[in-house]
């Protein structure tokens, strides 16, 4: 049986952190930035969490265990 490959898009979207929870970054922040004010561009630069509710898809779409 052939290897499992890892979901392309998820790779490039997502990482693991070193507790196993999975990092992905905000979105709307790459276009029509002149209509949101500093204070909402500053809060979409940061990383986040993915929710509890997908961190199982996501994973399964990375093969982490």
């Amino acid at each position: 049986m052939p290897k499992m490959k890892t979901h392309s898009s998820a790779k490039k979207r997502f990482k693991v952190t070193g507790s196993g929870k999975v990092k992905r970054f905000q979105a709307k922040t790459s276009h029509r930035m002149r209509n949101k004010t500093k204070k909402a561009k500053l809060r979409l630069r940061d990383a986040t969490l993915v929710s509890p509710a997908d961190e199982a898809r996501v994973k399964r779409m990375l093969l982490v265990g």
